[in-house]
Protein backbone atom coordinates (compact mmCIF):
# COMPACT_ATOMS: atom_id res chain seq x y z
CA UNK A 1 0.00 0.00 0.00
CA UNK A 2 1.49 3.34 -1.04
CA UNK A 3 1.33 5.81 1.81
CA UNK A 4 2.45 9.33 2.30
CA UNK A 5 6.07 8.84 3.18
CA UNK A 6 6.77 6.08 0.65
CA UNK A 7 8.04 7.53 -2.59
CA UNK A 8 8.18 6.16 -6.10
CA UNK A 9 11.25 6.70 -8.29
CA UNK A 10 11.19 10.15 -9.86
CA UNK A 11 13.29 12.35 -12.03
CA UNK A 12 15.63 14.91 -10.53
CA UNK A 13 13.90 18.06 -9.34
CA UNK A 14 13.55 21.04 -11.60
CA UNK A 15 15.82 23.84 -10.50
CA UNK A 16 13.30 26.57 -11.21
CA UNK A 17 13.04 28.25 -7.81
CA UNK A 18 9.46 27.06 -7.32
CA UNK A 19 10.02 24.36 -4.69
CA UNK A 20 7.29 25.88 -2.52
CA UNK A 21 4.77 24.93 -5.22
CA UNK A 22 6.22 21.56 -6.15
CA UNK A 23 3.62 19.44 -4.29
CA UNK A 24 0.35 20.12 -2.52
CA UNK A 25 1.51 19.70 1.07
CA UNK A 26 4.02 22.54 0.81
CA UNK A 27 1.80 25.63 0.35
CA UNK A 28 -1.28 24.23 2.07
CA UNK A 29 0.44 22.98 5.22
CA UNK A 30 2.31 26.26 5.57
CA UNK A 31 -0.87 28.28 4.99
CA UNK A 32 -2.69 26.03 7.47
CA UNK A 33 0.00 26.65 10.08
CA UNK A 34 -0.24 30.41 9.66
CA UNK A 35 -4.05 30.18 9.63
CA UNK A 36 -4.06 28.23 12.89
CA UNK A 37 -2.10 31.02 14.58
CA UNK A 38 -3.74 34.03 12.92
CA UNK A 39 -7.35 32.85 12.93
CA UNK A 40 -7.25 31.89 16.62
CA UNK A 41 -5.49 35.13 17.52
CA UNK A 42 -8.23 37.10 15.77
CA UNK A 43 -10.91 34.94 17.35
CA UNK A 44 -9.59 35.60 20.86
CA UNK A 45 -9.67 39.33 20.15
CA UNK A 46 -13.22 39.07 18.79
CA UNK A 47 -14.39 36.74 21.58
CA UNK A 48 -13.06 39.09 24.27
CA UNK A 49 -14.60 42.16 22.62
CA UNK A 50 -11.33 43.72 21.48
CA UNK A 51 -12.18 43.84 17.77
CA UNK A 52 -15.27 43.39 15.58
CA UNK A 53 -15.93 40.26 13.57
CA UNK A 54 -16.18 40.45 9.77
CA UNK A 55 -19.64 41.87 9.12
CA UNK A 56 -20.49 39.28 6.46
CA UNK A 57 -20.25 36.40 8.95
CA UNK A 58 -20.69 37.72 12.46
CA UNK A 59 -18.58 36.43 15.35
CA UNK A 60 -19.54 32.79 15.96
CA UNK A 61 -20.30 31.91 12.31
CA UNK A 62 -16.94 33.39 11.25
CA UNK A 63 -15.03 31.35 13.82
CA UNK A 64 -16.83 28.12 12.95
CA UNK A 65 -16.55 28.68 9.23
CA UNK A 66 -12.86 29.57 9.25
CA UNK A 67 -11.78 26.62 11.37
CA UNK A 68 -13.67 24.19 9.14
CA UNK A 69 -13.41 25.72 5.67
CA UNK A 70 -10.24 27.71 6.29
CA UNK A 71 -7.71 25.87 8.47
CA UNK A 72 -9.02 22.31 8.11
CA UNK A 73 -9.76 22.64 4.38
CA UNK A 74 -6.14 23.67 3.77
CA UNK A 75 -4.81 20.62 5.62
CA UNK A 76 -7.19 18.29 3.78
CA UNK A 77 -6.30 19.74 0.37
CA UNK A 78 -2.56 19.50 1.02
CA UNK A 79 -2.85 15.98 2.37
CA UNK A 80 -5.01 14.57 -0.42
CA UNK A 81 -3.17 16.23 -3.31
CA UNK A 82 0.08 14.81 -1.92
CA UNK A 83 -1.36 11.37 -1.26
CA UNK A 84 -2.98 11.15 -4.70
CA UNK A 85 0.40 11.39 -6.40
CA UNK A 86 1.65 8.44 -4.33
CA UNK A 87 -1.49 6.42 -4.90
CA UNK A 88 -1.61 6.92 -8.66
CA UNK A 89 1.90 7.81 -9.81
CA UNK A 90 0.28 10.72 -11.67
CA UNK A 91 1.56 14.24 -11.05
CA UNK A 92 -0.98 16.32 -9.12
CA UNK A 93 -1.17 20.12 -9.23
CA UNK A 94 2.15 21.95 -8.97
CA UNK A 95 3.73 25.30 -9.76
CA UNK A 96 1.30 27.75 -11.41
CA UNK A 97 -1.91 25.71 -11.06
CA UNK A 98 -1.12 24.79 -7.45
CA UNK A 99 -0.28 28.41 -6.72
CA UNK A 100 -3.61 29.47 -8.20
CA UNK A 101 -5.52 27.04 -5.98
CA UNK A 102 -3.58 28.18 -2.91
CA UNK A 103 -4.27 31.81 -3.81
CA UNK A 104 -7.98 31.04 -4.10
CA UNK A 105 -7.92 29.60 -0.58
CA UNK A 106 -6.05 32.67 0.70
CA UNK A 107 -8.53 35.08 -0.92
CA UNK A 108 -11.34 33.24 0.81
CA UNK A 109 -9.75 34.15 4.15
CA UNK A 110 -9.20 37.79 3.23
CA UNK A 111 -12.35 38.94 1.42
CA UNK A 112 -14.67 38.80 4.48
CA UNK A 113 -12.64 41.62 5.97
CA UNK A 114 -13.58 43.73 2.95
CA UNK A 115 -17.31 43.18 3.45
CA UNK A 116 -17.95 46.90 3.63
CA UNK A 117 -16.38 47.42 0.22
CA UNK A 118 -17.37 44.41 -1.89
CA UNK A 119 -20.56 42.51 -2.56
CA UNK A 120 -21.56 39.67 -0.20
CA UNK A 121 -22.13 37.58 -3.32
CA UNK A 122 -18.49 38.02 -4.30
CA UNK A 123 -17.35 37.02 -0.82
CA UNK A 124 -19.48 33.90 -1.02
CA UNK A 125 -18.33 33.04 -4.55
CA UNK A 126 -14.63 33.41 -3.76
CA UNK A 127 -14.84 31.31 -0.61
CA UNK A 128 -17.16 28.68 -2.08
CA UNK A 129 -15.03 28.15 -5.21
CA UNK A 130 -12.06 26.62 -3.40
CA UNK A 131 -13.56 23.27 -2.44
CA UNK A 132 -15.00 22.35 -5.87
CA UNK A 133 -11.69 23.30 -7.49
CA UNK A 134 -9.80 21.15 -4.99
CA UNK A 135 -12.18 18.27 -5.74
CA UNK A 136 -11.56 18.70 -9.47
CA UNK A 137 -7.80 18.70 -8.93
CA UNK A 138 -8.07 15.49 -6.93
CA UNK A 139 -10.49 13.84 -9.34
CA UNK A 140 -8.14 14.04 -12.32
CA UNK A 141 -5.44 11.61 -11.10
CA UNK A 142 -7.87 9.35 -9.24
CA UNK A 143 -10.33 8.85 -12.08
CA UNK A 144 -7.58 8.66 -14.69
CA UNK A 145 -5.91 5.84 -12.75
CA UNK A 146 -9.31 4.16 -12.18
CA UNK A 147 -8.69 3.79 -8.45
CA UNK A 148 -12.22 3.12 -7.28
CA UNK A 149 -11.18 2.65 -3.62
CA UNK A 150 -9.75 6.19 -3.51
CA UNK A 151 -12.41 8.08 -5.48
CA UNK A 152 -14.67 8.52 -2.39
CA UNK A 153 -12.25 11.26 -1.31
CA UNK A 154 -13.46 13.31 -4.27
CA UNK A 155 -17.03 12.92 -3.06
CA UNK A 156 -16.00 13.94 0.46
CA UNK A 157 -14.58 17.20 -0.94
CA UNK A 158 -17.77 17.76 -2.94
CA UNK A 159 -19.86 17.14 0.20
CA UNK A 160 -17.74 19.74 1.98
CA UNK A 161 -18.46 22.12 -0.91
CA UNK A 162 -22.19 21.50 -0.42
CA UNK A 163 -21.78 22.15 3.31
CA UNK A 164 -20.04 25.44 2.59
CA UNK A 165 -22.79 26.34 0.13
CA UNK A 166 -25.43 25.74 2.80
CA UNK A 167 -23.48 28.03 5.10
CA UNK A 168 -23.38 30.86 2.55
CA UNK A 169 -27.02 30.47 1.50
CA UNK A 170 -28.16 31.59 4.94
CA UNK A 171 -25.58 34.36 5.16
CA UNK A 172 -26.86 35.70 1.83
CA UNK A 173 -30.42 35.68 3.16
CA UNK A 174 -31.68 32.98 0.79
CA UNK A 175 -32.49 30.51 3.57
CA UNK A 176 -33.12 30.68 7.30
CA UNK A 177 -31.80 27.43 8.77
CA UNK A 178 -29.09 25.99 6.48
CA UNK A 179 -26.06 27.38 8.31
CA UNK A 180 -26.28 24.84 11.13
CA UNK A 181 -26.91 22.08 8.60
CA UNK A 182 -23.75 23.14 6.79
CA UNK A 183 -21.73 22.93 9.98
CA UNK A 184 -23.16 19.50 10.82
CA UNK A 185 -22.50 18.19 7.31
CA UNK A 186 -18.95 19.56 7.22
CA UNK A 187 -18.08 18.25 10.66
CA UNK A 188 -19.58 14.86 9.90
CA UNK A 189 -17.73 14.52 6.60
CA UNK A 190 -14.45 15.46 8.27
CA UNK A 191 -15.02 12.76 10.88
CA UNK A 192 -15.67 10.30 8.05
CA UNK A 193 -12.40 11.41 6.44
CA UNK A 194 -10.53 10.90 9.72
CA UNK A 195 -12.06 7.45 10.12
CA UNK A 196 -11.02 6.38 6.62
CA UNK A 197 -7.52 7.86 6.58
CA UNK A 198 -6.86 7.11 10.25
CA UNK A 199 -7.58 3.43 9.67
CA UNK A 200 -5.21 3.39 6.72
CA UNK A 201 -2.22 5.25 8.07
CA UNK A 202 -2.12 5.24 11.88
CA UNK A 203 -1.66 1.47 12.42
CA UNK A 204 0.80 1.39 9.51
CA UNK A 205 2.84 4.23 11.00
CA UNK A 206 2.83 2.56 14.44
CA UNK A 207 4.09 -0.75 13.08
CA UNK A 208 6.69 0.98 10.93
CA UNK A 209 7.85 3.25 13.74
CA UNK A 210 7.99 0.52 16.39
CA UNK A 211 9.73 -2.56 14.95
CA UNK A 212 8.23 -5.77 16.28
CA UNK A 213 4.89 -4.24 17.19
CA UNK A 214 1.80 -5.81 15.59
CA UNK A 215 -1.48 -3.93 15.87
CA UNK A 216 -4.67 -5.75 16.71
CA UNK A 217 -7.19 -5.26 13.95
CA UNK A 218 -10.62 -6.84 13.63
CA UNK A 219 -12.31 -6.91 10.25
CA UNK A 220 -15.75 -6.22 11.67
CA UNK A 221 -14.42 -3.19 13.55
CA UNK A 222 -12.66 -1.84 10.44
CA UNK A 223 -15.81 -2.17 8.35
CA UNK A 224 -18.16 -0.78 10.97
CA UNK A 225 -15.89 2.13 11.89
CA UNK A 226 -16.61 3.94 8.62
CA UNK A 227 -20.21 2.73 8.34
CA UNK A 228 -20.96 3.86 11.89
CA UNK A 229 -19.73 7.44 11.34
CA UNK A 230 -21.67 7.65 8.08
CA UNK A 231 -24.79 6.58 9.97
CA UNK A 232 -23.95 9.11 12.69
CA UNK A 233 -23.65 11.83 10.06
CA UNK A 234 -27.02 11.01 8.47
CA UNK A 235 -28.79 10.65 11.81
CA UNK A 236 -27.30 13.89 13.14
CA UNK A 237 -28.34 15.74 9.99
CA UNK A 238 -31.90 14.53 9.70
CA UNK A 239 -32.90 13.39 13.20
CA UNK A 240 -30.89 15.43 15.74
CA UNK A 241 -31.79 14.60 19.32
CA UNK A 242 -33.78 11.51 18.30
CA UNK A 243 -33.42 8.39 20.46
CA UNK A 244 -32.26 6.36 17.46
CA UNK A 245 -29.64 9.00 16.72
CA UNK A 246 -28.36 8.77 20.29
CA UNK A 247 -28.15 4.97 20.05
CA UNK A 248 -26.32 5.08 16.70
CA UNK A 249 -23.85 7.62 18.06
CA UNK A 250 -23.16 5.57 21.20
CA UNK A 251 -22.53 2.46 19.11
CA UNK A 252 -20.20 4.43 16.83
CA UNK A 253 -18.30 5.71 19.88
CA UNK A 254 -17.87 2.17 21.19
CA UNK A 255 -16.65 0.86 17.81
CA UNK A 256 -14.04 3.62 17.53
CA UNK A 257 -12.93 3.07 21.12
CA UNK A 258 -12.31 -0.60 20.32
CA UNK A 259 -10.52 0.36 17.10
CA UNK A 260 -8.10 2.80 18.71
CA UNK A 261 -7.50 0.44 21.66
CA UNK A 262 -6.29 -2.16 19.17
CA UNK A 263 -3.60 0.25 18.02
CA UNK A 264 -2.24 0.88 21.49
CA UNK A 265 1.23 -0.19 22.56
CA UNK A 266 3.07 1.27 25.52
CA UNK A 267 6.07 2.05 23.29
CA UNK A 268 4.16 4.72 21.34
CA UNK A 269 4.85 7.18 24.18
CA UNK A 270 8.53 7.17 23.23
CA UNK A 271 7.77 8.54 19.74
CA UNK A 272 5.94 11.86 19.57
CA UNK A 273 4.98 11.35 15.90
CA UNK A 274 3.03 8.28 17.01
CA UNK A 275 1.40 9.24 20.29
CA UNK A 276 0.00 12.43 18.79
CA UNK A 277 -1.86 10.38 16.16
CA UNK A 278 -3.09 7.91 18.78
CA UNK A 279 -4.41 10.67 21.05
CA UNK A 280 -5.94 12.51 18.11
CA UNK A 281 -7.86 9.47 16.96
CA UNK A 282 -8.99 8.68 20.50
CA UNK A 283 -10.78 12.05 20.40
CA UNK A 284 -12.97 10.67 17.59
CA UNK A 285 -14.42 8.16 20.04
CA UNK A 286 -14.69 10.85 22.75
CA UNK A 287 -16.35 13.25 20.32
CA UNK A 288 -18.96 10.66 19.35
CA UNK A 289 -19.72 9.90 23.00
CA UNK A 290 -20.09 13.62 23.74
CA UNK A 291 -22.37 14.10 20.74
CA UNK A 292 -24.61 11.37 22.12
CA UNK A 293 -24.66 13.08 25.52
CA UNK A 294 -25.38 16.45 23.87
CA UNK A 295 -28.24 14.93 21.84
CA UNK A 296 -29.67 13.60 25.10
CA UNK A 297 -29.44 17.07 26.62
CA UNK A 298 -26.81 16.11 29.20
CA UNK A 299 -24.04 18.46 28.02
CA UNK A 300 -23.71 21.46 25.70
CA UNK A 301 -23.47 20.72 21.99
CA UNK A 302 -20.61 23.24 21.79
CA UNK A 303 -18.46 20.98 23.96
CA UNK A 304 -19.23 18.01 21.72
CA UNK A 305 -18.38 20.03 18.61
CA UNK A 306 -15.05 21.10 20.09
CA UNK A 307 -14.22 17.51 21.04
CA UNK A 308 -14.12 16.94 17.28
CA UNK A 309 -12.63 20.26 16.18
CA UNK A 310 -9.94 20.95 18.80
CA UNK A 311 -9.50 17.32 19.86
CA UNK A 312 -9.75 15.02 16.86
CA UNK A 313 -9.15 17.48 14.02
CA UNK A 314 -6.68 19.77 15.81
CA UNK A 315 -4.46 17.07 17.28
CA UNK A 316 -4.54 14.78 14.25
CA UNK A 317 -3.92 17.49 11.66
CA UNK A 318 -0.92 18.91 13.50
CA UNK A 319 0.51 15.41 13.88
CA UNK A 320 -0.09 14.49 10.25
CA UNK A 321 1.31 17.77 8.89
CA UNK A 322 4.46 17.27 10.95
CA UNK A 323 4.94 13.68 9.82
CA UNK A 324 4.03 14.14 6.15
CA UNK A 325 6.31 17.17 5.85
CA UNK A 326 9.26 15.25 7.31
CA UNK A 327 8.70 12.27 5.02
CA UNK A 328 8.13 14.29 1.87
CA UNK A 329 11.16 16.49 2.33
CA UNK A 330 13.46 13.46 2.58
CA UNK A 331 14.33 13.79 6.27
CA UNK A 332 14.74 11.05 8.90
CA UNK A 333 11.41 10.28 10.54
CA UNK A 334 12.11 12.06 13.82
CA UNK A 335 10.38 15.16 15.14
CA UNK A 336 12.20 18.14 16.62
CA UNK A 337 11.79 18.22 20.45
CA UNK A 338 9.85 21.49 20.17
CA UNK A 339 7.32 19.75 17.94
CA UNK A 340 6.80 17.18 20.67
CA UNK A 341 5.94 20.07 22.99
CA UNK A 342 3.67 21.48 20.30
CA UNK A 343 1.77 18.17 20.23
CA UNK A 344 1.41 18.33 24.02
CA UNK A 345 0.13 21.90 23.83
CA UNK A 346 -2.56 21.18 21.24
CA UNK A 347 -3.63 18.12 23.25
CA UNK A 348 -3.85 20.36 26.32
CA UNK A 349 -5.89 22.91 24.33
CA UNK A 350 -8.46 20.18 23.64
CA UNK A 351 -8.67 19.16 27.31
CA UNK A 352 -9.06 22.78 28.45
CA UNK A 353 -11.71 23.54 25.81
CA UNK A 354 -13.79 20.41 26.34
CA UNK A 355 -13.34 19.08 29.86
CA UNK A 356 -12.72 22.10 32.09
CA UNK A 357 -16.01 23.82 31.15
CA UNK A 358 -17.76 20.68 32.35
CA UNK A 359 -16.05 20.86 35.72
CA UNK A 360 -16.07 24.65 36.22
CA UNK A 361 -18.70 26.14 33.87
CA UNK A 362 -18.63 29.45 35.73
CA UNK A 363 -15.15 30.10 34.25
CA UNK A 364 -16.19 29.32 30.68
CA UNK A 365 -14.68 32.48 29.14
CA UNK A 366 -11.36 31.76 30.86
CA UNK A 367 -11.25 28.20 29.50
CA UNK A 368 -12.08 29.31 25.96
CA UNK A 369 -9.35 31.95 26.09
CA UNK A 370 -6.78 29.62 27.65
CA UNK A 371 -7.53 26.90 25.12
CA UNK A 372 -7.06 29.37 22.28
CA UNK A 373 -3.72 30.51 23.70
CA UNK A 374 -2.55 26.90 24.02
CA UNK A 375 -3.61 26.24 20.42
CA UNK A 376 -1.65 29.26 19.20
CA UNK A 377 1.39 28.21 21.26
CA UNK A 378 1.19 24.76 19.66
CA UNK A 379 1.20 26.00 16.08
CA UNK A 380 3.87 28.70 16.41
CA UNK A 381 6.70 26.10 16.65
CA UNK A 382 5.26 24.29 13.64
CA UNK A 383 5.32 27.49 11.55
CA UNK A 384 8.82 28.46 12.71
CA UNK A 385 10.43 25.04 12.27
CA UNK A 386 8.58 23.91 9.16
CA UNK A 387 8.65 27.16 7.18
CA UNK A 388 12.21 26.53 5.84
CA UNK A 389 11.44 22.84 5.37
CA UNK A 390 8.39 23.57 3.23
CA UNK A 391 9.98 26.20 0.98
CA UNK A 392 13.33 24.48 0.36
CA UNK A 393 14.08 21.45 -1.86
CA UNK A 394 14.11 17.96 -0.42
CA UNK A 395 17.33 17.18 1.41
CA UNK A 396 17.73 13.94 -0.55
CA UNK A 397 17.71 15.80 -3.88
CA UNK A 398 14.48 14.22 -5.13
CA UNK A 399 11.49 15.98 -6.60
CA UNK A 400 8.42 16.97 -4.66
Amino acid sequence: MALLDIQTPESKPLNNGMTFLALGFRPFFLFAGFAAVILLSLWLLIYNGLMPAPAYYGALPWHGHEMLFGYTAAVVAGFLLTAAKNWTGIQTLRYGPLGGLALLWLLGRLVPFLSGSISPWLIALVDFSFMPMAALALAFPLFKSKQAHNTPFVYILLALAVANGLFHLQLLGLTETTLQAGIRLALGMLVVLLAVMGGRVIPFFIERGLPGVQNRKWQWVEKLSVISVLLFLLADLFFPGNGVTIAITLVAAAIHAVRVAGWYHHRIWSVSLLWVLFIGYAWVAVGLLMHALAAAGVISSLLAIHAFTVGAIGVLTLGMMARVSIGHTGRPMKAHPLIGWAFALVAAAAVVRVWLPLLWPQSYVIWVTLSGLLWIAAFVPFVVLYFPMLIKPRVDGREG
